[in-house]
């Protein structure tokens, strides 16, 4: 059966009667019907889930990526939006980026007030085409399982919901929520990450839908993340009739990374590790070509600056002259870093979930990981949060992820709080 919304002229009633009642009372009635349009989308939102766990999405199959794309546009053209589908025209190539990627999902709401909101998640998986036919989504107590699922479908159905339940309540004190839905997060997001940074900068706070941890939380730091390719050529010979006639790569590759094995400094949260390398083709021939890749983290921005021009500096230092050497430094995803403005807003968040009697932890130092809210974050003028989806566990795992049911209305309530606190001036965005 229906359930009992409150008619939009009996909320802005409410909202105006309580707001004469002082401090305390402002809220007492939104909130209820807040918490009650949260309740009323529970069931919709897990049949969300399901219709997005069944469509294969892995961020290299281009065509699943397009399907779940059209789902999610038509949801979001039902909910009201104006709807593009972007397919992305200026690809960052980085060293195992496709030849195509996946589009993004681009929608805006217009509402009546000034603030300008983003919420963004992303669409595509870790997954191999296949892999749904035995692991289809599937309820298990208060889990809710399925392949991608809390990483990060439910957090497309989050956002979905929340902008249900604001319409359900007709909230629209909002200048512009906009929607962006990535399509290839999952491989460092070369496609959407020029969109996602454009978009950010006009923002007065973003939401991103990752998953909100074990044990609730919200991020407001994560590390950057970056790599090192090094190569060096050489010249083949024979390794016992002629070896003085070659230059060897091998040779010339240790001291390379020997010489840029100490850049790390782990007290300030910047790590280069090498961990990969590769030299010769046989025994018995001087190896003309070398490589070797390093994984790069960085806590700030101007840490992976400062790295890669240390790199192009050392390696002019060679051991055998007469061998080429380069380096390539890419930074696959930036950190996010917390902001005065950010931290103020996340206890803003904390607040909310206490009205519901829960506890939420801010994270505002990185231990790893990244996020396209860094892309977000990089010319923001206002606070970006990362975290606002489910709990969940085992991303990437096989047959292992699922999200919790029980945190559905919790974060929906979250979001929705969130966003019509700042549309009112009621949340702290500095």
């Amino acid at each position: 059966m229906p359930f009992p919304f409150p008619r939009p002229h009996m909320l802005r009633a409410a909202v105006a009667l309580a707001l004469l009642g002082g401090a305390h009372a402002a809220w007492a009635a939104p909130v209820a019907a807040v918490h009650e349009a949260a309740q009323g989308q529970k069931q919709g939102m897990l049949d969300t889930m399901r219709d997005l766990v069944g469509i294969e999405s892995g961020s290299k199959d281009v065509e699943g990526v397009e399907r779940i794309a059209a789902l999610i546009a038509d949801r979001l053209k039902t909910l009201g939006g104006k709807v593009d589908i972007i397919k992305p025209a200026d690809i960052f190539r980085l060293d195992d980026t496709p030849e195509q990627v996946g589009p993004m999902v681009h929608a805006e709401f217009k509402g009546s007030g000034q603030k300008k909101i983003m919420l963004i998640a992303h669409m595509d998986t870790v997954y191999r085409n296949g892999m749904l036919r035995d692991q289809p989504f599937r309820i298990d107590g208060d889990r809710a399982y399925g392949l991608g699922i809390a990483d990060d479908k439910h957090g497309v159905a989050t956002i979905l919901h929340t902008l249900a339940l604001l319409q359900k309540i007709g909230f629209k004190d909002y200048g512009t929520l906009t929607v962006l839905i990535n399509g290839d997060e999952e491989i460092s997001s070369p496609g959407a990450r020029d969109t996602i940074t454009r978009l950010g900068a006009d923002q007065d706070a973003v939401f991103s839908f990752e998953g909100g941890g074990a044990e609730p939380r919200l991020t407001l730091a994560t590390s950057g993340i970056g790599a090192a390719y090094l190569n060096v050529q050489g010249k083949t010979s024979h390794a016992g009739a002629r070896p003085e006639g070659g230059v060897n790569a091998l040779y010339e590759l240790a001291h390379q990374v020997l010489q840029l094995k100490d850049l790390s400094k782990p007290e300030d949260g910047l790590k280069l590790n090498w961990t990969v390398a590769q030299a010769g083709t046989n025994r018995n021939v001087i190896p003309g070509q070398a490589t070797a890749q390093a994984d790069a983290r960085a806590l700030k921005v101007s840490d992976f600056d400062a790295l890669s021009r240390t790199l192009q500096e050392r390696v002019q230092k060679k051991l055998l002259p007469d061998s080429k050497v380069t380096v390539k430094f890419e930074v696959r995803r930036p950190p996010l870093e917390a902001t005065p403005a950010s931290r103020a807003l996340a206890a803003h968040g904390v607040a909310i979930y206490k009205e519901l009697d829960l506890s939420m932890k801010v994270v505002d130092r990185a231990s790893g990981g990244g996020t396209d809210a860094a892309f977000a974050a990089l010319k923001a003028r206002g606070p970006v949060i990362e975290g606002m989806g489910l709990s969940g566990f085992g991303a990437h795992s096989n047959d292992a992820e699922y999200i919790q049911i029980n945190s559905i209305v919790p974060r929906l309530y979250l979001a929705a709080r969130m966003i019509m606190d700042i549309s009112q001036d009621k949340a702290p965005l500095k």
